[in-house]
């Protein structure tokens, strides 16, 4: 009886301890009605209505100056877009796609016989920057850190307007 015991406790602690472990967090705060992301300042936002409910430091592109025109000009998008899409399996621990390009961008990169590129995501570091990155690094997404991204995700919903501000 008393290894029956001993074995329930540890079978409840490891459950409990593989539970914690989890890069899914629920959120059940306020709906988060936007986010905004000011480039110059590097800052996100995540807001319902006027409230900030979360604020992060962000890295961009490595070219972080200017609109991305086009597939690997190293810039983040500016505009506004929507999230589109949620990667669970992202190389980047998790991430939420961004509706870029849109209709304008792509006309843009036509006129110059280019494509405009795609796959623009906010997602973490995973593993290629786990102790740190350069403060621009990405191909023009926006990266925050894992445990940042694990908010970012439980919070957001596709559909969810992005204002990247300059």
């Amino acid at each position: 009886m008393r290894m029956i015991r001993f074995g329930v406790i540890l079978l409840t602690g490891l459950l409990l301890t593989a539970c914690g472990q989890s890069k899914f967090y629920n959120y059940r705060g306020p709906e988060v009605t936007q986010v905004v992301i000011n480039k110059s300042d590097r800052r996100m936002y995540l807001l319902h209505n006027e409230e900030v409910l979360k604020a992060y430091d962000v890295g961009l592109g490595f070219a972080p100056v200017g609109h991305k025109q086009v597939e690997g000009d190293g810039r983040t998008p500016e505009g506004i877009y929507y999230i589109d899409r949620r990667n669970p399996n992202s190389a980047f621990h998790l991430s939420v796609g961004l509706s870029y390009p849109n209709p304008q961008d792509r006309a843009f990169a036509s006129t110059m016989g280019k494509s405009p590129g795609g796959d623009i995501f906010i997602h973490g570091q995973g593993q290629t920057y786990k102790k740190g990155a350069p403060r621009d690094w990405t191909a023009g997404c926006i990266a925050v850190t894992d445990k940042q991204i694990r908010d970012v995700y439980s919070m957001v919903r596709e559909g969810t307007p992005v204002v990247i501000n300059p």
